[in-house]
C-alpha cells in the first residue's frame, strides 16, 4: 500500500465502493456487476483499488449477498431514503469509525469506473498535505470534478450527518465547509486512444465504449 502524505499523519485508509447508486440510465441493477473482459467491472476497480489502501468494503443498499463472491464487508447506507452519493461516503464513515482503531480516512470511488489510477490513493493524499485535517480531497480530470471520488476524514461523519438530515445533496455544498482540495489527473493513452482515467458507464453505449477501452489496455 502507498503510505498517506505527511498531512495525513500515517492515518489508515478504508476503500470504499460506491455501489448504492440506482442505476436508472443503465435500466436498474448494479452497474458494478455488469461483466467486461470476462470478469464483472466491480472487480476492475478492486484491482486496482486494493494495493492502494489498508483494506477494501462495499456499500450497497439491498441483498447484500450479491457481492458474496468478493469476499469483503458489505454494508448499507446508514441514512434513509437514497439521498445521493453523501450517504454512502456517511456510511464508510460509519463502518470505518466502527472497524478500525484510529481516526483514519476513507476513499470513495465508484464501481463503474474500472480505469481509476494506480496511484489515486497518494495523489489525493499528496493534495492535502498542506491543508488542514479536515480538508477533503477531491479528484478531476479534464476540467471536471468527480465528486464520488474522494478522500475523506471519518472524524466528520456527524457533520455529514448533520448536513444530510438539514436536506444538504450536492457534495460541493458540504466539502466546502471544511476546504475542497481538488486533485486534477491527466488522461492517458493507451491503443492510440486519449482516455479519461475516471470515465464511467453510466449507459448501454458507455459500457460497450469501457469494454472497447479495457481491450485497448
Amino acid at each position: 500500500m502507498n503510505m498517506p502524505a505527511q498531512g495525513t499523519r500515517q492515518r489508515s485508509i478504508t476503500g470504499v465502493l460506491l455501489a448504492g447508486g440506482q442505476s436508472r440510465r443503465m435500466g436498474g441493477g448494479d452497474k458494478g456487476l455488469l461483466e467486461i473482459a470476462g470478469k464483472p467491472m466491480l472487480a476492475h476497480v478492486l484491482s486496482r483499488l486494493k494495493p492502494q489502501v489498508n483494506q477494501v468494503v462495499i456499500n450497497a443498499n439491498g441483498d447484500a449477498t450479491r457481492f458474496e463472491s468478493f469476499g469483503l464487508p458489505v454494508f448499507a447506507d446508514t441514512i434513509e431514503g437514497h439521498v445521493g452519493p453523501l450517504a454512502g461516503v456517511l456510511a464508510g464513515m460509519r463502518w470505518s469509525a466502527a472497524n478500525v482503531a484510529d481516526d483514519g480516512l476513507i476513499v470513495t470511488v465508484s464501481t463503474d469506473a474500472p480505469l481509476i489510477p494506480m496511484n489515486l490513493v497518494q495523489r489525493l493524499a499528496d493534495g492535502l498535505k498542506h491543508n488542514r485535517e479536515t480538508a477533503i480531497a477531491l479528484a478531476s480530470s479534464g476540467g471536471n470534478v468527480h465528486p464520488v471520488i474522494g478522500l475523506w476524514p471519518v472524524e466528520l461523519a456527524d457533520d455529514l450527518e448533520s448536513a444530510l438530515r438539514e436536506g444538504v445533496r450536492k457534495v460541493r455544498h458540504w466539502t466546502d465547509r471544511h476546504g475542497t482540495v481538488i486533485v486534477d489527473f491527466e488522461y492517458v493513452q493507451a491503443g492510440g486512444r486519449t482516455i479519461d482515467p475516471f470515465f464511467n458507464a453510466n449507459t448501454p453505449d458507455e459500457l460497450e465504449e469501457v469494454r472497447v477501452i479495457l481491450g485497448a489496455l
